[in-house]
């Protein structure tokens, strides 16, 4: 039983990592396409763009997994079930249950390494993606932490720790320095909002720092010229697609710590935890569907069915995250709805073929 389901394991993990590679490099193809229209701004060349989308890569397999899942079993198993090896599998006495044991040791090899990729290469790559891309165009160097976002401009530090959107930050922190390098001045704003070129900032207090005093200053609204701009904050600024869980979870207690809004970064959360699970699941959906009637088909036909079952799924994820978010629903319960959906309808699947 061993040589069969390391037999198996080899058909269903080796479709699977030939149609994610097929669909990465759909996919990196398409964002490079869309992104050559900002080659040329500041110092951003082809070879760095090139080096974006190579960073990019654990990201965008992390994304594809379920669907690359579903399409590779659907292939794999199918080639079985349409060379007869299958039918043959089936009379010599093996089980449906066996036969569903062998995959899923496959499905869990898949989710172990779609966990891994989640964890460990696609926060760190995504992170110095953004951070390269934003250098290049915009020529300003940004830190992104916890507690928000750094950026230097010239002799001084901006702190913001809030993006509101992508042209309205609140606490914002500025920091300026001297020729010596001592700090002179230090301006806090409750609210800044980008506007005809230049942040225009409100409820103000600055202290002035000279060499035996501070003086401080309160100040209704001030216009303030600087080479931060919104699409640097938008790039730095904390996703939480970018993130692992374990960053999520500890981001998830900065904001509760500081009274902050923590539904979207929630979502992400369970996303995060629920997406090995959904690979695992359409790795199961694939076997339902190639013992029923989709085991004779041809192997477009297979591909075709296998990729619309994907993206429905992914649709389906979609949609329920977004009804959640409108109708204050559980994360937990909106981010899971889909992935136990499709467990049934393959569990339905298998009973109606026995």
């Amino acid at each position: 039983m061993k040589i069969l389901d390391r037999y198996i394991g080899k058909q269903v993990l080796s479709s699977s990592l030939l149609v994610l590679l097929v669909l990465v490099g759909l996919f990196t193809f398409i964002d490079l396409v869309d992104d050559l229209g900002t080659v040329g701004r500041g110092t951003y060349s082809l070879g760095q763009a090139l080096e974006y989308q190579l960073l990019r890569l654990p990201r965008r397999s992390f994304d594809l997994f379920p669907l690359a899942a579903m399409v590779g079993s659907v292939v794999g198993l199918g080639g079985l079930a349409a060379s007869g090896e299958l039918t043959v599998i089936r009379t010599s006495g093996v089980s449906l249950r066996r036969l569903l044991l062998a995959v899923l040791k496959a499905a869990a090899l898949i989710m172990l390494l779609v966990l891994a990729i989640g964890e460990l290469l696609a926060p760190v790559s995504e992170r110095v993606a953004q951070q390269q891309r934003s250098l290049a165009i915009t020529g300003q160097m940004a830190l992104r932490t916890q507690s928000g976002f750094w950026i230097r401009d010239g002799r001084s530090f901006i702190h913001v720790r809030r993006l509101l959107s992508g042209d309205e930050v609140a606490d914002l922190y500025i920091y300026e320095f001297d020729k010596d390098n001592r700090l002179r001045v230090v301006t806090k704003a409750d609210h800044a909002r980008f506007q005809d070129g230049k942040w225009l900032l409100e409820d103000i207090l600055q202290s002035r720092i000279g060499d035996e005093r501070v003086e401080g200053e309160k100040i209704a609204s001030a216009a303030w010229n600087s080479l931060f701009v919104p699409e640097l904050a938008e790039v730095v600024s904390v996703k939480p697609e970018s993130l692992s869980a374990f960053g999520l979870y500890r981001y998830l207690n900065y904001l509760r710590d500081n009274d902050l809004s923590t539904e979207r970064y929630e979502v992400a959360f369970w996303g995060k935890l629920v997406y090995p699970l959904a690979t695992g699941v359409m790795i199961f959906l694939g076997v339902a569907m190639v013992l029923g009637q989709l085991g004779a088909a041809t192997m477009g036909t297979r591909m075709l069915v296998g990729a619309l079952v994907g993206i429905g799924f992914h649709t389906a994820h979609q949609t329920s995250v977004q009804m959640g978010v409108v109708y204050g629903l559980s994360p937990f319960f909106s981010t899971l709805t889909p992935t136990l959906l499709f467990l049934g309808v393959g569990l339905w699947m298998l009973r109606s073929n026995r």
